[in-house]
């Protein structure tokens, strides 16, 4: 990383919507942590039990479009099923992108935040930062 003690995800302010920032030491670490930021602002992401698990796998070349994918991919599952999540996981093999999600099911002991409709590509930037990766996006609530 390149400022020590630099926060693994972040939000930005954007119009009525907000950004998330995902970092990591590698390309997919980031992307995990803005899947945690993103579900973060939905609940307490440390309160959420690892019941169900989502899996998601997808093709795709460009970084940026990989992270809106992952980001979209995440939140279709959720909503479908019903789960709040909160543990990731996500590996890359060159286009080929394979990761994870636990939770459980919307109950009345987790809080509710700000509902995320979906990840956008308004202000998409996925790239190199010091010693490893950030992966922003803004994200429709």
């Amino acid at each position: 990383m390149s400022e020590e003690g630099l926060a693994r995800h972040a939000y930005f302010d954007h119009d009525a919507d907000t950004g998330v920032i995902g970092r990591g030491p590698t390309l997919a670490e980031a992307f995990v942590e803005a899947a945690e930021a993103t579900f973060a602002l939905m609940c307490d992401t440390d309160a959420v039990q690892p019941i169900e698990r989502v899996d998601v796998e997808f093709t795709e070349a460009d970084p940026e479009l990989a992270l809106v994918t992952w980001l979209n991919l995440l939140l279709a599952h959720a909503n479908a099923r019903g789960l709040a999540l909160g543990r990731f996981a996500l590996v890359q093999a060159g286009d080929r992108w394979r990761g994870s999600a636990r939770g459980e099911r919307w109950h009345p002991g987790l809080e509710r935040g700000t509902q995320v409709k979906g990840a956008t590509l308004t202000a998409l930037k996925v790239a190199r930062d010091g010693d490893g990766w950030e992966a922003r996006c803004v994200v429709d609530l």
